[in-house]
């Protein structure tokens, strides 16, 4: 079998991918935004942007349903809040012949990691207020998009003035879904074949719940 193989990475890492995410999104944005990161992996492109538009930087908390005995393989997602959201890939259920019981236990689980970690995260930080504001989501890369639909249709609920999505690198596919969740996207690589988000870089090892805070404290230093 032939072996797929990438030319070459297209980032160093999710710091330069998140430099190159701010040269995009440079002609997009005449006002501050606020700059919400797909925890974990998302953060740290996250504060690239928020860095380089002196934006405040913020979690939307969303959780993969990875596919039994194929985590890395989303098969739905959740967002918490007061009314959770989630989104659900039927045909990939069916593949992975996993059961509505199966999901819906997966879904519990996935909540209750989300609440752990936002208490872990934000320290009891209440979250930045939205509401008639630009408001900037972003993640490391889309394969499936199924993690960055269920937030977007969450974050849809609570009325921003515009909602921007950025990722640097994403299967197209998968981006055509986002494209009428928002009203701008930016996300300046798309190749294909795609495979597989860490193929794109070549430093692609886990953010840790520790970067997360970190990133989030430097970020928000001195706001209020």
């Amino acid at each position: 079998m032939r072996q797929f193989q990438l030319a070459s990475p297209l980032f160093a890492d999710r710091r330069e991918a998140g430099q190159t995410l701010v040269k995009v999104l440079r002609p997009m944005l005449d006002e501050t935004p606020v700059v919400l990161a797909l925890p974990r992996g998302g953060v740290p492109v996250a504060f690239e942007i928020a860095q380089a538009f002196d934006a405040p930087l913020d979690l939307v908390m969303v959780r993969k349903i990875g596919a039994p005995g194929h985590e890395e393989y989303a098969v739905g997602a959740v967002v918490d809040g007061a009314d959770p959201r989630w989104v659900m890939d039927e045909a990939a259920l069916d593949y992975f012949a996993a059961s509505p019981d199966w999901f819906e236990q997966e879904k519990a689980r996935q909540l209750k990691e989300i609440k752990r970690r936002r208490a872990i995260y934000t320290a009891g930080r209440p979250p930045i207020s939205l509401a008639e504001r630009v408001v900037v989501v972003v993640d490391d890369g889309v394969a499936t998009g199924n993690t960055a639909k269920v937030a977007l249709l969450a974050l849809a609920d609570v009325k921003p003035r515009r909602l921007i999505f950025a990722a640097p690198v994403g299967a197209e596919q998968s981006l055509a879904l986002l494209r009428p969740l928002v009203d701008e996207l930016a996300c300046p690589f798309a190749p294909e074949p795609f495979r597989a988000v860490g193929l794109h870089y070549e430093r692609f090892d886990q953010t840790t719940d520790e970067e997360v805070i970190e990133l989030l404290e430097r970020s928000n230093q001195g706001r209020v």
